[in-house]
């Protein structure tokens, strides 16, 4: 977990890949630039790591533009060592801010092997924070940390996750199969619609991916619902599968709540993403 001044989801995202059999270490962005933790009393290098994971929060305070500071660090200071983390085959996810910073630094979409920035994370057109859940659906089939999932709930928390990309870039996205996620309705079906989608993002895209399917982006918090009742309706969902519940003739509005909730899981559904990544190294 690559942290910085303002980063505050690093112990989540390092819990996350720890429950799935991975060892998160959160490292910070000065101990890469200089080559040396001072809290371990070693050296340390991104050539340590077969996973970096560019975690949510406020990177310096988010001041000009959500991520654009750490975005510029990250790609004048470390650039060379991602780009030699990218050519080693291994893996690459921001995760909200991370998304920004992903996008603003150049590293995500990389279209036509293209490093220069060519997408943004902007306001949401509410005019504020927007602090829900959502459902998200994905077509993909290239993305390797969303292998297997084609929809899924997560909790979203950000005042700017509009995503923003000229027409032609938003055409190359879906003609390389590089939108791995899409804002849904109820229904799993790609929305448009206040409050489904907190951001009004073009053609409601929450996630994307590179060329490789290695590196990814996404706006909501797969760390934060890593346990079954972390949803946000996890008692509905609760009640809703017990064996008392009468299915015989259910309400119009009993069986709409029941599509919004879903059936409770065994886990966390945002875990998924995280043993997908742990399992491509095994």
């Amino acid at each position: 977990m690559l942290k910085t001044n303002g980063t505050n989801c690093e112990r989540e995202t390092a819990f996350a890949f720890n429950l799935v059999g991975g060892q998160g270490e959160i490292v910070h962005m000065n101990s890469l630039k200089k080559g040396y933790d001072p809290v371990k009393n070693e050296k340390v290098s991104l050539d340590d790591f077969y996973i970096l994971a560019i975690p949510g929060g406020f990177s310096y305070g988010d001041y000009i533009k959500a991520g654009i500071i750490q975005a510029q660090d990250l790609r004048e200071s470390l650039g060379d060592q991602v780009q030699k983390f990218i050519d080693d085959g291994k893996l690459i996810i921001g995760i909200c801010n991370g998304f920004q910073v992903l996008a603003k630094a150049g590293f995500l979409p990389m279209l036509d092997g293209e490093k220069d920035q060519t997408v943004t994370l902007t306001y949401n057109d509410s005019g504020r924070y927007e602090n829900r859940w959502v459902k998200l659906v994905s077509y993909n089939n290239k993305c390797v940390w969303t292998k297997g999932i084609r929809q899924i709930d997560l909790p979203g928390a950000h005042a700017e996750g509009k995503f923003v990309a000229p027409e032609d870039t938003i055409k190359k996205l879906f003609d390389q199969d590089l939108v791995v996620f899409q804002y849904a309705d109820m229904y799993g079906t790609p929305t448009m619609k206040f409050p489904a989608i907190p951001n009004a993002s073009l053609e409601s895209i929450a996630g994307i991916c590179d060329p490789t399917g290695r590196i990814f982006g996404l706006m909501p918090h797969p760390e934060r619902y890593n346990h079954p009742k972390n949803h946000h309706l996890a008692s509905l969902q609760e009640i809703l599968a017990r064996d008392y519940v009468d299915w015989s003739d259910p309400s119009p509005a009993m069986i709409e709540r029941m599509m919004i909730a879903g059936e409770i899981p065994e886990t966390g559904q945002g875990l998924k993403i995280f043993q997908n990544a742990v399992e491509y190294f095994k």
